[in-house]
């Protein structure tokens, strides 16, 4: 079965970095494009980034756009995201999924804490 698992999270100073990780199992990598998104609690879910099954084409909210970068390592059916220059508004549950946007997406992770505070 589809098995997404998000890892990476904890607690950042602003400014700081932290990379996220999401192993995937039960499908074809590959073959799929991954996303992230992210939750703040009373919220709405917010789309973070999106990469293509191979990996050549990649997109990002404007909120993060130059800050966050989106990889994916398909002989270790590994999906990432590094996260720099942090900021307090970054603070949230960071959800890997499978597919670009959001209303693509049909499997999603746990979801993995980022908290930025000093």
């Amino acid at each position: 079965q589809v098995q997404l698992v998000d890892s990476g999270g904890g607690l950042a100073q602003p400014g700081g970095s932290l990379r996220l990780s999401c192993a995937a199992s039960g499908f074809t990598f590959s073959s799929y494009a991954m996303g992230w998104a992210r939750q703040v609690p009373g919220k709405g879910l917010e789309w973070v980034s999106g990469i293509s099954g191979d990996g050549s084409n990649s997109d990002y909210a404007d909120s993060v756009k130059g800050r966050f970068t989106i990889s994916r390592d398909n002989a270790k059916n590994t999906l990432y995201l590094q996260m720099n220059s942090l900021k307090p508004e970054d603070t949230a549950l960071y959800f890997c999924a499978r597919g670009f946007f959001i209303n693509e997406y049909d499997y999603w992770g746990q979801g993995t804490q980022v908290t930025v505070s000093s």
